[in-house]
This record gives C-alpha cells, structure tokens and sequence, in this order.
C-alpha cells in the first residue's frame, strides 16, 4: 500500500509539472511568474486570452482524454481478461468517426461536429449491445463480434463520406480529424466533455474492486457477493462512456488505452483498485506531453495520432513476443 500511494503521488506530481510546462511551451510561452499574476486576476489582456482562450482548454482536455481513454483500456482489459483490449474494441471510435465524417460534409460547426460525433458513439454501442443481446451462447464474445461487425459498417459509411467530400477543403478537415487533434479545443468545450466522461468515470472508480473479481467464475463471485454479469455490463458502459465522449472531442487518438494500462500494471501491479487511479494519471501524463510535442516540434502541428502510433507499434511489438504474463 506504501509503494502504491507512494507512485500515486509521484504521478501527481509529475501531472502537475506537466500543466505548469505546458503553458511555458509554445510560440508565445506563459512564463511560471505570468501563469501567478493571471490566477490572482492580473495579467495583460494578451496573456490572459492566450490563458483562457488557447492553453487552459487544450491542456484540460489533454488531461481528460489521456485520463479517461487509459481508464477505458484498463477496464476492458479487466472485464475480457486480454492483454490487447482497447477502449475501441466495441466500436465506439468507429462510430464516433463515421458521425464526425458526415459531420465535417454537412459543414458542421466544431460544437457540432463535436456533438455528432458523440451521438453517433453512442448510436453505435447501443447497436453492438442490441445485437449481442439477441446473439446466443457466450456473451462476451458476443458483445465482441458485434463491436467488430459494427466497426465495420461505421468504417464503410466514414470510407464513402471521403470519397463524395471536396478533395479540396473538406477531405483534408476529415483526415486530419480521424488523426486525432486538440487544436480547435475551446474553453466551453470542456464541461461537454467533462459531464459524460465523470458519469462513466465516477461508477468505474467505485466499482473498481470488484473488477478483480471478474477473473473468477460467475457462481464464485456469486459466493463473494458480487453479480459478475451486471459488473461486466456496468464497467463495459462506463468505459464506453468515457471513450465516446474522448472521441468526439479530441479525434482518433490510438494506442493510449494499450500502452498507459500496460505501463502503470509494472508499477502498481494487477490490483485495480491501484491499476484504475494509477492508470488515469499515467493517461493524462502521457497525453500531456504528447500534445506538448505535437505543438512545439515543427512549425506545423502533428497529428496525435500519429505521435502516439510511434509510441504505440512497437510496444504492441513488444507485447506480442514477451514472455506471457498473468491477468
């Protein structure tokens, strides 16, 4: 317990540092003495909108996304006990990529876009859980080819919306969303996102003791008190949940909720009443200074997406051809 709260605190901290970095980094940095003089009301107006308008947003929303996308990785991987599950797994990105497609042709506002995109996520999973609701013999796998199947038809309506898109205006916008980017993130889009992912948030963290239990059998967790298909069906909503409101607002953001959860268990260990907190923190680092460097290393902005694919590949690599590890 000492060497978990002891990593929990490190993580804090270095989440903290990140925020405080993050607004020194960029073309028009907020030095440390600025960042003081605006909390306390001061500041020039320039600082101050460059504060409210540009950094604040896009840092918060790094932090809620990277937090609640390796919360999701972390809890599928508990809930189908399997190393490679991913906060896409039931189609939830598809869905929310095919929404912001269709979208970004209407020539949607951003809110907008944001908000289709999110709809549609949802649409997606109620359809996947419709369909593996109707499906016979075993349940999870069910919810799993459904969320396959699914991806597929979201993948095919996203595919032909690019193909009828200007190739000049509105084919660029849509490929550079599904790249994953905070860049149009503005102050009023936090408590959109922030309402959704706390609701899928809260119940996992509470929760979070009994995913432990999901390793037993259904009749052995019945003996410990717990109902372990409502417990799956409750953690798989939740981290839908949270994965649908992550994509609308951040775009396709990949392998985060593979590699955080993976990282932070080396530290922490299988528990996860330690691997849920330690992962949402090692989430929110991580898509901090992944945002820092997607910003500040070239002239023009890299995608997420493709930040986190370089990380991402070859520790899916890695995971592949190591040794097996228990779950």
């Amino acid at each position: 317990m000492k060497k978990y709260t002891l990593i929990v605190i490190i993580l804090g901290v270095l989440v903290a540092l990140g925020i405080v970095l993050s607004f020194a980094l960029g073309r028009y940095p907020i030095s440390v003495e600025a960042l003081l003089e605006i909390v306390r009301g001061g500041g020039t107006s320039t600082q101050r909108a460059l504060f409210f308008n540009v950094r604040l947003p896009r840092i918060l929303l790094a932090c809620m996304v990277g937090c609640s996308i390796s919360a999701a990785g972390a809890s599928y991987q508990g809930v189908f006990q399997n190393p490679m599950a991913a906060p896409d797994i039931l189609g939830a990105s598809s869905g929310a990529a095919a929404g912001a497609s269709v979208a970004i042709l209407l020539q949607f506002s951003g809110r907008g876009i944001m908000l289709t995109a999110f709809a549609a996520s949802l649409a997606t999973i109620a359809l996947v859980m419709a369909v593996s609701k109707a499906a016979r013999g075993n349940k999870l796998l069910g919810i799993i080819l459904a969320g396959i199947m699914v991806s597929s038809l979201a993948n095919a309506v996203t595919s032909f919306v690019k193909i009828v898109a200007d190739p000049y205006n509105t084919l660029p916008e849509i490929t550079f969303w599904l790249l994953g980017s905070l860049k149009k993130t503005n102050l009023s889009d936090v408590p959109l996102a922030a309402l959704p992912m706390a609701i899928g948030l809260i119940p996992l963290l509470l929760l979070r003791w009994r995913i432990n239990l999901l390793t037993l059998s259904d009749s052995e967790a019945r003996t410990m008190g717990v109902n372990a298909s409502r417990t799956r069906v409750i953690v798989i909503v939740c981290a839908t949940l949270i994965t649908a409101a992550s994509v609308a607002v951040s775009g396709l953001i990949g392998w985060v909720g593979l590699v955080i959860p993976h990282l932070t268990r080396r530290l922490v260990g299988n528990n996860f009443r330690h691997l849920l907190p330690a992962s949402m923190l090692g989430g929110a680092l991580f898509l901090l200074l992944v945002d820092d460097i997607s910003r500040n290393l070239l002239v023009t902005e890299i995608p997420l997406g493709i930040l986190t694919s370089v990380v991402g590949a070859p520790f899916f690599l890695w995971l592949i051809t190591r040794k097996r590890e228990e779950y």
